[in-house]
């Protein structure tokens, strides 16, 4: 049984596919396996990935009809022998260290899944910037959700993270296998953060996500949606949990709140009432069923959701000015920002990150 299975799905990325495999085949960790999973790519990925195969036999590609990121995650895990799991987007890249630090980790503390923090990467200028996402507090600490109930907050990155094989397993946890390939990773990561007994962070960067792959946008009707979809998935699942949704209900609700607030700000103008009225419905189902109490509130507007209850023109006219005022300081924090987060501060001039410190 090797130690860790890396799962690599693959659909249209020929542009930065081998500096991908590059970055795990050269991992200080040998004993892995690597399976990439070819969702019926159009382009020379296909090829790549055969011709890596050839080079290094823990590489073993499986070749599939177009299904989505789900599906082809579901067909990895299928076929994943590994203790531990790892995921990695074939636009990204990995330091040749992260397997055997993070197994490292996971052996010695038996631990369900252990999670790094990662750069953001610009392509463009080959610039990469920490995220900073994890907590000072909560750093190399056997965890689980009711230690800090807003980790479930921290934005899915499920590729920085490696997963006990036998974990996912004992708890069904699996893809949604929706189209396309937006917003797959959030039931994912949020059920892993839920259910974990033993969990562990690391403030050390590993993977270099990117951020300037065009052929990550996404404006389809179909796709609208697929931020509902793994919500949806998320509540069948703690229903079914009565214990864990004891527990993490209350930041479920309120990220959820806020994921669709999100996402009404990114989506194309055609598509905003419609969501609207979703969105309003799903609330207004919570606050029917008296889902929602007063923790909800730490981490969501009390008055946005009044709004939203009340009254979608006014709340239409509300993410009008939340997406004018959002456009805005995009604009500006291409120029220069100073920002600020649990663990660090940074400044970054024209995309760049030029000067940080830990905090």
């Amino acid at each position: 049984m090797p130690k860790v299975s890396v799962i690599i799905p693959v659909y249209n990325v020929e542009k930065y596919l081998r500096e991908c495999l590059d970055s795990v085949i050269n991992q200080t960790l040998a004993d892995i396996e690597i399976i990439v999973v070819d969702d019926g790519s159009p382009d020379n990925c296909p090829q790549i990935c055969d011709e890596y195969a050839l080079k290094d036999n823990r590489i073993k590609v499986i070749h599939k009809e177009n299904g989505g990121y789900g599906s082809a995650m579901n067909v990895g895990l299928d076929n994943a022998t590994g203790d531990y799991i790892g995921i990695l987007e074939p636009d990204d890249f990995v330091k040749n260290t992260m397997f055997e630090d993070l197994y490292s980790l996971a052996d010695k503390n038996n631990l369900d899944m252990v999670k790094s923090d990662f750069y953001y990467y610009t392509t463009s200028n080959k610039s990469a910037r920490q995220a900073g996402l994890i907590k000072k507090k909560n750093e190399n600490k056997v965890l689980s959700a009711k230690d800090d109930i807003f980790m479930l907050k921290l934005p899915p990155s499920i590729w920085s993270a490696i997963y006990k094989r036998s974990f996912l397993n004992k708890n069904n946890i699996r893809f949604l296998e929706t189209a396309g390939a937006s917003f797959q990773d959030t039931s994912f990561a949020f059920k892993t953060l839920a259910t974990a007994k033993r969990l562990m962070f690391t403030s050390k960067p590993y993977v270099y996500y990117r951020q300037d792959n065009e052929n990550s946008s996404i404006h389809s009707k179909d796709k609208v949606y697929n931020i509902c979809y793994e919500w949806e998935e998320i509540t069948k699942y703690i229903n079914k949990r009565p214990k864990i949704k004891e527990v993490v209900n209350q930041v479920k609700l309120s990220t959820q709140f806020n994921a669709y607030k999100w996402n009404l700000v990114r989506i194309d103008e055609c598509y905003k009432d419609e969501f609207i009225e979703k969105y309003q419905q799903t609330f207004q189902e919570y606050v029917d069923n008296n889902e929602i109490q007063n923790d909800f509130y730490i981490k969501a507007s009390k008055n946005e959701l009044q709004i939203l209850l009340n009254d979608k023109k006014a709340y239409r006219k509300f993410i009008d000015e939340v997406t004018r005022k959002h456009q805005e300081k995009n604009k500006r924090r291409k120029l220069f920002s100073i920002r600020i987060n649990s663990s660090r501060i940074s400044i970054v001039l024209f995309g760049k990150q030029i000067w940080e410190i830990a905090v």
